[in-house]
């Protein structure tokens, strides 16, 4: 009688150990498929913070070339002033 109790005892032992690690495997995939969205959407926001970044340094590129353009149309008009005003003297 003992035998029969102790047997199932230690099968009833042995399916709630297979139960908790079913659990924990549960757990793991859990885990793994939030680590993998997280580092999806990381990525992503990476992407996006560069492409941004790409249009700025483009944009502040522009804005030099056009005040590049317009000092150098307001140097021209100083030296035809200059010129002017010699010719005047």
């Amino acid at each position: 009688m003992r035998k029969i109790v102790l047997a199932a005892a230690a099968a009833g032992a042995a399916l709630a150990l297979s139960a908790c690690g079913e659990k924990a495997e549960d757990a793991a995939a859990v885990a793994t498929d939030a680590a993998t969205d997280a580092a999806a959407d990381a990525s992503a926001a990476a992407t996006d913070a560069a492409a941004a970044a790409t249009d700025a340094a483009a944009a502040a590129g522009a804005a030099a070339a056009e005040g590049a353009a317009a000092v150098e149309g307001a140097a021209d008009a100083a030296a035809d002033a200059a010129a002017d005003a010699a010719k005047k003297m």
